[in-house]
């Protein structure tokens, strides 16, 4: 009688473990490995944004800058 006890007991802790670990402990791991490759992607992504908006800024201001020419000035006279 007593061995059918803790047989059962051993079976109910063995239920216990394996209803903790297949719904609790495996899906909080893939849900964790999941929104840490969607950060790196984000993070990736951004960066290469990043690359692409300085690379065009740099190309933009290696355009040579025209001075203006003096017809483009007005004299004025200082009033008194």
């Amino acid at each position: 009688m007593e061995s059918i006890f803790h047989l059962l007991e051993d079976l109910f802790l063995m239920y216990i473990v394996y209803k903790i670990i297949f719904d609790f402990i495996i899906p909080v791991a893939t849900t964790a490995k999941q929104v840490k490759k969607q950060f790196s992607d984000t993070a990736s992504r951004m960066n290469e944004q990043y690359k692409q908006q300085n690379t065009q800024y740099t190309t933009q201001t290696k355009q040579p800058v025209s001075k203006p020419s003096s017809e483009d000035y007005i004299d004025f006279e200082e009033i008194k």
